[in-house]
This record gives C-alpha cells, structure tokens and sequence, in this order.
C-alpha cells in the first residue's frame, strides 16, 4: 500500500507503528530519555525492514515470524552462509555506527524527562509497557481484534501481499496470530474414506512382486538451486544442461513443484526424505528446526527395513538446519559432513565444489554387502552469487540474455557456472556407476530456483508467469539401462520418493502405494507464494484435503491403524510408521560424525 493511501487510512499507519511506541515507551521508563527512547526503537524497527528488504530482494518473500528461528542459526555453521546476504558497500554499517555514536551523545547530553523516583509510577508504567509488548510479540489473541483481515488486510496464503498492502510489522503479527492459534486438526473421517477408497488398488500395487535379491544402490542428489534456464527468455535455446538433457531421453524427468524459492532447502529436503508435502502443515516453516521427535517416518527408515545401508552426505557444517539432530530422527545410519571429506576437498567459490561431493559419493560406495542409500546434498551453487569463482574465464565467457547488465550480468553468469558444474558432475557419476557391476538408480533434482530476482524480472519467464510459480527439475535414470524410452512427467517433491521406492522394485510400504496412486492428481496443486487457494470443488480438491488429514496423522504417528494391513511378497521387510527399523547387517548402528 502506498504511504498516501496509509495517509488515508490512518488504521494502516498505526498498526504498524504500535509495536514501535511500544518498545520506545519501555525504553523511555528505562532511560528517562524522550529522544534516546525514540531514537533506539527507530533504529531497532529500520534494522527489521532491512532484514525484510534483503529476504524480499533475494527469496521475493517478506519476513515471517518463523524466520526468527535462523537466529540460532548463526552459532550452528550458517553465519558464513546468512552474512553472505549483507550488503557489500560500506555505507549502511557506517551508518549504524553514526547512530550508535549518535545515541551516546544523546545518553550523556540528553537531560532526564522526569526523577528517578517516582514513588512506584515508573515501575508500574514500564511493567504495563512491558506486558503489552510482549504480548504483542508472542501473539496474545486479544490482539487479534486490531491485527486481522477484516479490520486490516491479509491473504492467508500470500505473505507478500498481506505485506504489501497493511505493512511488514502489521503482517508478521497477523501470521504469528494465525499461526499461534489456527491449529490444524486431521479428520479422520476423510483420511480414513481416501484410504478405503484406495484400498483395493493399494492391495494390487503392493502385491507387486518384489526386486528380488539384487535390490540396487540408491544415490539421490539434492542439487542446489538447479533449474533448467531454457524457462527463462533469453535462454530458451541454451544447452547449459547437456547431461540433463541426454539422461533424460532414457529416464523419467519433467518440471518438479517444490514448497520454496530461493532458499529454504530444507523444505525440500524434507517433503523429499519423508513423502510428507508441507502444504498441510501451515506452521512448519523449518521443518528440522521445529522437529520435536526422535523418530520420524521416513523413506529412510522404509530402506533400512529392506537391509539398506542409509547414508546422508553434506559438505557443509551438519549443525546448521539442525541436520544432525534431524537425520538421526530421520532413520539415516550415518551423516557424512564436512569434517568427514579429505582436507584437500576442492572449492569453487565459497563453497564445496560439486566435483568433490560426487568424489565422496565414490569412496562411500562399496562393491560387496548391502545395497546402500545415499542421499547427497549439493552447495557449491548456493547463493549469494557475487563471489568470484575458480576459473573467471570460464565464467566471463557465458552469455546472458539482452538487458541484464552490471551487478545482474554477474550474478547470472557465477550461478550458470556452479550450475554447469552440477550438471557435468552428473554425468560423471552415471557413468561412473554405469561400469560398475552391482545395479543401481539416480534420482536428482534441484531443491528450488536460484534468488536471482532482479534477472527473472528483466528476463521473464517463457510461459509468461512470474518466478514465484516456476517449477524446477527432476530425473530418474538407472545407469545399466540406457537405452529406454523417456518419460516426461508433471510431479511434486513430496511424491519423489514413492517413484523412487516404485522404481526400484519395493512396492509394499502403505502410505507410498497411497502417494504414489493419488499422487497424479494432486501434484500440480502446489500452494505457491502469492497464489490463492484453488476456490472450486472437485475431485481434486476432495482427495487434496483427505490426504491434509492423512499427512497429519502420519507425522503424529496416528495413521498406522488406517492404513490397510495386506499380505505381500515383501511384507517381511517393512517397517511401520513409529518403528525405528533395523541397520543393516554390516553398518554400523547410528554412527553419526
């Protein structure tokens, strides 16, 4: 909302300034200071709407209440990461600075508004101060009655645009109000009408036979902020990608919707590791950062129970996201990180390079015992992207499209470097695995776009949309078997690992036969950043909302007795939705470094 229209309903202006006057009022008690009160609550909120400019300009969302969770982040291994995001010029710090020496000067010259004593009033003025602030800070329902759409203005499912149009502070109080008080409760009857409905087909699909006694190794790669340019105009006859391109005339592959844009891997990551999509669950915004237990079903823990050797793989710090925690509640045997590589692991950028992820996934593989799942996560190609790359003449070399210039031009060229790397690495390792002699399957996809907001907004996109709708990329391919024909396919990051556990021969885990039957339908349903809910009802829809339920119980550990309980060839392996699953025979158990 422009400031005239503010002007011209001043309800908008208030909402916004209350928690201002709030915070400048208890300074005020504290310091006796009108200026130096004002002056700090003003410094205090300028520092949040620049934190909100920054994640708008690079992730095209505003500040959400549950981004306050990355502060403890930054003793966690993700400081060298979130910094990276600061602005480069010296002048904004400089600033700081002046205001700082400024509310000194104001401390030391600044006469006191009123005595120290007050005989009790100034104690009971700043705890009525106090009490509202933090009341307003942790989402108290009284306030409601001011912070919500109908005096105000707020689309649920548009954090920008509740932004745009009633201000950052008045939108971080409406959603942390929403989310405080807006629990989600399953129904159990539409869960339990979706799976009976389903359940003779999930019967025939688990009664499948199963892979037999030569079960394949399981490389997945997470690649980071992989797309596939040609969406972008400008690009649409690029060959960045020829690796992809190749593998996926003999594999599946197709667009891929994922719950994030920009950043936020781990949301992808999650609805990938666990089949669980994380549009049912509004208030799981990190989802390792607000995991509160030890086990969580998984397509881990549905591999240990088929004797595979579970392997996670991240060349960075694994405190950061909370990884550590969060993979051994995951089911994982063991977490590979940064400290586990060779000292000499090369970087490009400020990252790991790919090269030396792929060299990893090498030397963990093994020729004998059991078929192994190795689950790698890429991060030479994270952003920022103004970092100087190994080999600038590579990078110089590469085209952009008309109109992008300077700071853009740059930016764009570092990310189709790293990203070239990816897709080179990726054919290394099909190869590679393709001469060895046990049987083996590659899924990789790209967690989500690359933050390059002010490129997509030059370039635009070849369907016409805006960068907050775009899909990603994914593929499947067996490296012994290329000489397929190629399947094209529409899906969701959350369904990955039902193909994943399809293709590779196990059909007889439940809750994936059910994904991957109603699957189809739902996958285009993604919730996106500044989309509206579909309005309309429908088949769609019914089994959209039916399978909120289910996902809720699942990660309750409640949906076990729904679920049909059907004889298969490969029952003796499964593993129940709260069962920890054994470790295969020859890995250690819960080794974790």
């Amino acid at each position: 909302m422009a400031p005239s229209q503010w002007l011209q309903q001043p309800r908008f202006a208030l909402a916004n300034a209350l928690a201002g006057l709030l915070l400048a009022g208890v300074l005020l008690v504290l310091t006796r200071r009108l200026l130096l009160a004002f002056g700090l609550a003003f410094l205090v909120q300028g520092v949040f709407y620049a934190v909100n400019t920054l994640k708008v300009a690079n992730l095209g969302t505003p500040l959400l209440p549950d981004d306050f969770r990355m502060v403890g982040q930054l003793r966690r291994g993700g400081a060298h990461l979130l910094f990276g995001y600061l602005p480069h010029s010296p002048w904004p710090y400089l600033g700081v600075l002046v205001a700082i020496a400024l509310a000194v000067a104001i401390w030391r010259f600044e006469p006191p508004l009123f005595a120290r004593r007050t005989g009790g009033k100034r104690l009971l003025a700043g705890g009525v101060l106090t009490a509202l602030l933090v009341s307003l800070l942790i989402g108290t329902s009284t306030w409601g009655r001011i912070y919500n759409g109908h005096v105000l203005w707020m689309e649920p499912w548009s954090a920008a645009s509740t932004s745009g149009h009633s201000g950052m502070i008045s939108s971080l109080v409406m959603f942390q109000l929403q989310n405080g008080h807006n629990k989600q409760k399953p129904d159990h009857v539409a869960a339990s009408q979706l799976i009976d409905q389903s359940a003779a087909a999930m019967k025939q699909y688990m009664q499948a036979p199963a892979a037999g006694h030569d079960m394949p190794d399981i490389v997945v790669i997470q690649s980071e902020s992989f797309f596939d340019p040609t969406i972008m105009r400008g690009y649409e006859n690029s060959q960045f990608t020829p690796n992809l391109k190749r593998l996926a005339e003999h594999g599946m592959s197709g667009p891929l919707h994922v719950p994030t844009f920009g950043g936020g891997t781990i949301r992808t990551e999650f609805e990938v590791l666990t089949g669980l999509s994380l549009r049912y669950f509004d208030n799981l915004q990190f989802p390792y950062l607000q995991m509160n237990k030890k086990s969580v079903p998984s397509l881990v823990r549905t591999l240990n129970g088929h004797g595979y050797d579970t392997i996670a793989l991240h060349g960075n710090d694994p405190t950061f996201w909370n990884r550590s925690t969060a993979f051994k509640a995951l089911g994982f045997n063991r977490f590979v990180s940064q400290s586990s590589f060779p000292a000499n692991a090369a970087n490009d950028g400020k990252y790991m390079a790919d090269s030396a992820m792929t060299d990893e996934i090498m030397t963990q593989m093994k020729d004998s015992g059991p078929p192994q799942f190795i689950f790698a996560i890429s991060i030479e190609a994270h952003g920022p992207y103004d970092v100087e790359p190994a080999h600038a003449d590579e990078r110089d070399a590469i085209p952009v499209p008309n109109g992008l210039v300077d700071i853009d031009k740059r930016e764009l060229q570092n990310y189709i470097y790293h990203m070239r790397h990816a897709d080179a690495e990726l054919g290394r390792l099909v190869a590679w695995l393709a001469k060895r002699n046990r049987p083996s399957l590659v899924l990789f996809y790209g967690d989500h776009l690359p933050g390059l907001t002010d490129s997509y907004r030059t370039t635009g996109f070849v369907d016409g949309q805006d960068m907050l709708s775009q899909a990603g990329t994914w593929l499947m391919v067996d490296p012994h078997n290329l000489h397929g024909q190629p399947t094209r396919t529409d899906t969701a990051a959350w369904l990955l690992p039902g193909k994943l556990l399809e293709q590779a021969g196990i059909h007889n885990d439940p809750y994936f036969a059910l994904t991957t039957l109603v699957g189809p339908q739902l996958a285009s349903l993604t919730k996106a950043p500044g989309a509206p809910p579909p309005s309309e009802a429908g088949d769609e829809q019914r089994i959209d909302q039916a399978m909120s339920s289910v996902d809720q119980l699942r990660m309750s550990g409640k949906l076990d007795n729904l679920l049909p309980k059907i004889d298969t060839p490969q029952a003796s392996g499964i593993v129940r939705d709260d069962a920890a699953g054994p470790s295969p025979p020859s890995a250690p158990a819960a080794l974790f470094y």
